[in-house]
């Protein structure tokens, strides 16, 4: 008899939700995260899986957490999820290079490792909604740093029943990420630049879901108010899957024997990614070291080193921009299957973090993360991570995967670990073409972003990706703008 997998808050509401509810509402009313009230294992021969195709492992993995769903029903949405609007049959192909793997995610719609669940989450919210009997409209509140934004975009837009309001950084992200945002069509779609940066436009989102006052006004709309972001743990779930890809393809390439451990390398802002790796492990996957990578701004990499998570700094803005954050929401999650679910715990660290700007976290808590290994990587290493790596092997990173590939390196250097290690790619050089073409070569600075994608497009030989072909040509369709201190009252506008 199957077991159902259950879900509650990180902050002490111990009332049990099923997936799909968890996965309609986003955040629990207490503002904490959901978390299932036990991570599956996985117990099949792993010489087995590895002969499964991408969509056999999604429904493998996915069936472990979403237990309220029929293996129709899931099996239909991985179906629309994963297919041909991906550019390979692979969906995340594993490139061997520099003596390390790259675990492609970028081949989606977007080029953006946020392709991976935001394909399938409209799927999977539209079946929960039927399952709850709840015949209202869900408007999707999402802050980008980026990526997140047009993925969520591409996968909401036009759905029935659905609107979904973007928030991003005006100033805060690549010109190509800027404008597939801005160009993207869809009658109940909205995006929304603000006077601020990541960390302000999630915040604000954050405010309105624990806004009690504005959640039941939108109810009396017949309305319920749900994330893209990856609080939504139907975004969290789906991100498991590669991880025992990348491990299972390394198995049926005799890259590695079963049970043979890897370390996995994630660069990381909001933690949800390598959350999502760390989730893998605790299901069976084989994983030694969890290199969690940061850039300039290394609130996360300080954190796994001292205890202590202060975000009382300035923010960087740099050419990595999905990694630019200092308030990581999922460490959240993790925090809590430390602490072994003491709500008290987590009630004061995240006071702390609100009302201090920084909280430490009791020694037998740190204990708990020895699986982790924080480290930095400033522009310049990334920059000429990049450009070493291409003329070393022609392969090109974009700027968030040549940080992870920069901390790697220091991980080697430091402990001679031998053990075969896979770098998570998340996303395509053509999102970033300005910083990865002017890192490659210098003459490449004088020309701007939009001139420089047919140039690299010449540079590796291949033809520009189909989601940013022509982009600069098509029309701009959203111009809001407002102030960080003015999100709510700007959806309220478009709202009421």
């Amino acid at each position: 008899m199957k077991k159902n997998i259950f879900y509650h808050s990180t902050r002490g509401n111990k009332e049990k939700k099923l997936s799909s509810e968890a996965i309609v509402y986003g955040i629990a009313d207490d503002g904490g995260l959901f978390i299932p009230t036990e991570i599956p294992k996985i117990k099949a021969d792993y010489n087995q899986l590895k002969e499964l195709d991408y969509n056999e492992l999604a429904y493998r993995i996915m069936k472990e957490y979403f237990t309220d769903f029929s293996e129709v029903e899931l099996k239909d949405c991985i179906k629309k999820a994963y297919n041909e609007k991906f550019d390979t049959n692979i969906i995340t192909p594993l490139e061997k290079k520099m003596g390390v793997y790259f675990l492609e995610l970028f081949h989606g719609p977007t080029l953006a490792f946020k392709d991976m669940a935001l394909s399938i989450l409209p799927y999977l919210l539209q079946i929960s909604l039927k399952k709850l009997n709840l015949n209202k409209e869900i408007v999707i509140l999402t802050a980008t740093s980026g990526d997140t934004g047009k993925a969520a975009l591409e996968g909401f837009a036009n759905v029935p029943g659905t609107k979904i309001i973007v928030f991003f950084p005006q100033e805060g992200v690549s010109e190509i990420q800027k404008r597939q945002m801005l160009t993207q069509k869809g009658e109940n779609t909205y995006v929304i630049g603000i006077s601020g940066n990541f960390d302000d436009a999630q915040r604000g989102v954050k405010e309105i879901f624990e806004n009690q006052t504005f959640k039941k006004k939108a109810e009396r709309r017949n309305m319920i108010l749900s994330s893209a972001n990856s609080i939504n743990i139907g975004r969290l779930v789906p991100q498991i899957v590669y991880y025992f890809y990348a491990y299972l393809k390394m198995l049926k390439e005799n890259d590695i024997k079963a049970g043979e451990k890897i370390n996995i390398v994630v660069p990381t802002g909001n933690f949800g990614n390598i959350l999502a790796a760390y989730y893998a492990g605790k299901m069976g996957l084989p994983v030694k070291k969890l290199i969690c990578a940061s850039n300039d701004n290394k609130v996360l990499a300080d954190f796994f080193k001292t205890g202590i998570y202060d975000r009382r700094r300035e923010l960087i803005m740099t050419i990595s921009p999905s990694m630019d954050i200092l308030i990581s929401s999922n460490l959240e999650r993790l925090l809590s299957v430390a602490s072994h679910g003491k709500a008290d715990q987590i009630n004061k660290i995240m006071n702390d973090l609100n009302g201090r700007g920084f909280y430490q976290i009791d020694p037998d808590i740190k204990k708990e993360f020895s699986d982790f290994y924080g480290e930095c990587a400033i522009q310049e290493e990334a920059i000429q991570s990049i450009r070493e790596v291409f003329k070393e092997s022609e392969y090109l990173m974009d700027p968030h995967t040549a940080v992870g590939y920069a901390v790697y390196q220091k991980y080697l250097s430091k402990t001679k670990d031998i053990t075969k290690t896979v770098i998570v790619a998340t996303a395509s050089p053509f999102k970033f073409t300005k910083s990865v073409m002017g890192a490659v070569d210098e003459k490449y600075k004088e020309f701007d972003d939009f001139e420089l994608i047919e140039k690299m497009a010449n540079l590796l030989q291949n033809p520009v990706p189909i989601g940013i072909k022509d982009i600069k040509k098509k029309s701009i369709l959203h111009k809001a703008v407002c102030n960080k201190e003015k999100i709510k009252e700007k959806l309220a506008e478009i709202l009421f």
